[in-house]
């Protein structure tokens, strides 16, 4: 392996957002190691994928440790959520568990284990997926909470890890409408897609060649002078009000 190759790891990395990071990073040369409940259906020769829970912590510690000892991992995407939203009264407590250990327990099990490596080699990119719904959003406590979590836990390892040449940064997407994560709240032929659309300044939806561009470009080993920072990617609805 060359000292300038790129290894990532993508969470969520076989559907959505996360296949799209996955097939824009292949497309930039990247080696990708997909951790995911599912497979990828794509197929690539530099494309790997290990099949874990990220829910299950001790299922993840045992992936992210198998992973750590095969690959020389570069780069290490955090891009699997889900929202599971609830009014306040509804909101249960298991679920706040299951999404804090998704969304924050699950990034920093991976981390940990590629982080002696990154140290050695004197080089890393982390990029950590929240959302704009972390500003706040009706009927989001669980989703809301641990993904504002995500952003604070990017800033603080961004702080402790600019001296060794790694750097943490978030992309924040808004409503992506070509994912299955969106249509569990908004279904085909709900009108509320359209009024969304409207309410938001760039009048559409996102997409998830939208949001892969940015990670690609937290990731590039070029961008060494940007780190700790949180990129929207929600055509300016972070900038108002957003009503779905």
């Amino acid at each position: 392996m060359s000292g300038d190759a790129n290894i990532a790891v993508v969470t969520g990395g076989a559907g959505g957002i996360g296949a799209e990071i996955a097939r824009q990073m292949l497309e930039a040369g990247y080696e990708v190691v997909v951790l995911d409940r599912d497979k990828p259906k794509q197929s690539h020769a530099k494309l790997h994928a290990v099949t874990v829970d990220l829910l299950d912590q001790a299922a993840v510690k045992r992936a992210a440790a198998e992973v750590a000892g095969k690959f020389a991992i570069t780069h290490v995407v955090h891009n699997a959520g889900i929202i599971r939203p609830a009014t306040i009264e509804d909101t249960r407590l298991d679920d706040l568990d299951a999404l804090t250990q998704l969304h924050v327990g699950a990034a920093l099990q991976v981390v940990q284990a590629v982080l002696p490596g990154m140290k050695q080699r004197g080089f890393g990119r982390i990029v950590l997926m929240s959302t704009r719904g972390a500003l706040g959003l009706a009927s989001r406590t669980a989703y809301g909470a641990t993904k504002a979590g995500v952003i604070g836990m990017a800033r603080s390892w961004a702080l402790e890890l600019a001296p060794t040449g790694i750097t943490v940064n978030v992309v924040a997407p808004g409503p992506i409408g070509d994912t299955d994560m969106f249509r569990s709240v908004v279904p085909e032929g709900d009108p509320r897609e359209k009024n969304l659309a409207q309410s938001i300044p760039v009048k559409r939806l996102g997409r998830s060649d939208d949001v892969a561009r940015a990670v690609l470009f937290f990731a590039n080993r070029r961008n060494s002078f940007i780190t700790g920072q949180t990129l929207f990617v929600c055509g300016g609805a972070s900038v108002g009000t957003l009503v779905i």
